[in-house]
C-alpha cells in the first residue's frame, strides 16, 4: 500500500508540473519551472524538489537568513529569519501560503523548538544576537526570557552567551546549547531555573565544537537520551539526561545543524561540505544504527571499512540547508541560510 501511494504521488506530481503555468518571474530563484529535474535522495529515501514553494512577494514577507522550522497542531509551519526591520517568525501553511508574521524582538532568530498541548503549545526561540532565550505563545507572547547562566563559571560577560538551540522534556524541563558561544549545555527545570550544566568547548568526547543542535531522543522510550551535534567537528553525539558522554557519530564532510528525529530515523541539514563561501550542503538521512541511507542533494552514501566516504554537494538542489522538518507523509520543508534571501523549499516523498 505504501509503495502504490508513492507511486500514485510520483505519478500525481509529473501531472501537476506538466499542466501548470510558468510564472514569469520568482525572488532569488531562477527555475522555469515549480519542479526540479530528476529526483534527489537514494534507497526509500528519495524526493522532487519544489523550490518555489515558500517564494512570497519580498516588499510584503521579507526575510533574510532563515533557520528553523517546527510544525504546530493546526498543521501550520512555523519559521525563524533574522532581520532588525522585518517580523522574525513567519507562519505557513502546508501550502506554502503565509498565515501571518510576528516577533520583530529576536533579530538573530535561530533555533525554534516547540512543545504542549492543544492551546498551551509553546515555542522556545534562541537568538544568539542578542544573547537570550524566549519562551512564547504560537502568537509571540513572550512567556520567559533567559540570558546568561550566573551560575556558570566560564562566562565572564554576557555576550558570550550566544544560544542556538533547545530542547523541550515531557515534564517541561528544558535545555539549551550554546552553540555560538562557550558550548556549554545548560539545564533548567520548567520555570527556568538552573539545575545544571555540562560541555564547554574542546575535542575531547565530552566537549564541543559548537555544539550547534540538541533534541531529545524517544526511541528508546525506557532510556530517553540527547543527541547534541559538534558541527564544526563533523559529527553528533549522545549523551545522558545526567550529561554522561554515551558515544560519538562521525559524518565526515557534513558540517550538520540540528538533529531532527521522525520515526527511527535522524535528518539533518548538513549546511556545508566543503566551502563557507558559495552556496552548498545537502540533508542527511540515517537509520536507527546512525548509518547515511539518503542524501537528498548529494552523491549517494558510500562507506569503507565502516567509515562515511565524504559526500558530494550536487551543485543545483540547495543553498546552505539550516534545518529540516518532516510532516506525516514524510515531504521535507528546507529553510536556508546565506542563501540570497530565498524561501524554504519543498521536498515531496516519491
Amino acid at each position: 500500500m505504501k509503495n502504490k501511494r508513492r507511486v500514485f504521488i510520483k505519478n500525481t506530481l509529473a501531472a501537476t508540473t506538466a499542466s501548470m503555468i510558468i510564472p514569469k518571474e520568482t525572488f532569488g530563484i531562477l527555475k522555469p519551472k515549480k519542479y526540479m529535474d530528476g529526483i534527489v535522495g537514494h534507497g526509500d529515501f528519495t524526493y522532487k524538489v519544489d523550490k518555489e514553494w515558500g517564494v512570497q512577494d519580498p516588499s510584503k514577507v521579507p526575510i533574510n537568513d532563515c533557520h528553523e522550522m517546527v510544525m504546530d497542531n493546526q498543521g501550520r509551519i512555523l519559521m525563524t529569519t533574522t532581520g532588525a526591520n522585518n517580523d522574525n517568525i513567519i507562519v505557513y501553511d502546508t501550502s506554502g501560503k503565509v498565515l501571518k508574521s510576528w516577533g520583530r524582538e529576536f533579530p538573530g532568530a535561530h533555533g525554534l523548538s516547540i512543545m504542549g498541548e492543544g492551546s498551551d503549545q509553546f515555542l522556545f526561540i534562541t537568538d544568539p544576537e542578542t544573547h537570550k532565550v524566549h519562551k512564547t505563545t504560537l502568537d509571540g507572547q513572550i512567556l520567559m526570557t533567559l540570558e546568561r547562566p550566573r551560575e556558570v563559571s566560564g562566562y565572564q560577560s554576557d555576550e558570550q552567551f550566544k544560544p542556538t538551540e533547545t530542547t523541550i522534556l515531557p515534564n517541561g524541563e528544558f535545555f539549551v546549547a550554546d552553540g555560538y558561544g562557550q558550548n556549554y549545555i545548560i539545564h533548567y527545570n520548567e520555570k527556568g531555573e538552573y539545575l545544571n550544566h555540562f560541555g564547554g568547548s574542546g575535542e575531547d568526547s565530552d566537549k564541543f565544537n559548537c555544539c550547534h543542535g540538541i533534541t531529545l531522543d524517544t526511541r528508546d522510550a525506557t532510556n530517553p537520551t540527547l543527541l547534541i551535534t559538534s558541527r564544526a567537528s563533523q559529527e553528533f553525539k549522545r549523551f545522558s539526561l545526567d550529561g554522561e558522554h554515551l558515544e560519538s557519530t562521525k559524518l565526515p564532510g557534513c558540517s550538520i545543524c540540528r538533529p531532527v528525529i521522525h520515526g527511527n530515523n535522524i535528518y539533518f541539514a548538513v549546511i556545508v561540505t566543503k566551502t563557507w563561501d558559495s552556496w552548498d550542503g545537502m540533508l542527511a538521512v540515517l537509520d536507527a544504527d546512525n548509518k547515511v541511507v539518503s542524501f537528498p542533494g548529494g552523491s549517494a552514501p558510500e562507506y569503507l571499512n565502516n567509515v562515511l566516504v565524504e559526500p558530494k554537494y550536487d551543485g543545483t538542489t540547495f543553498r546552505n540547508p539550516h534545518d529540516v522538518l518532516i510532516d506525516s507523509d514524510g515531504n521535507l520543508y528546507v529553510p536556508q541560510w546565506a542563501s540570497g534571501k530565498t524561501y524554504p523549499i519543498k521536498l515531496h516523498r516519491v
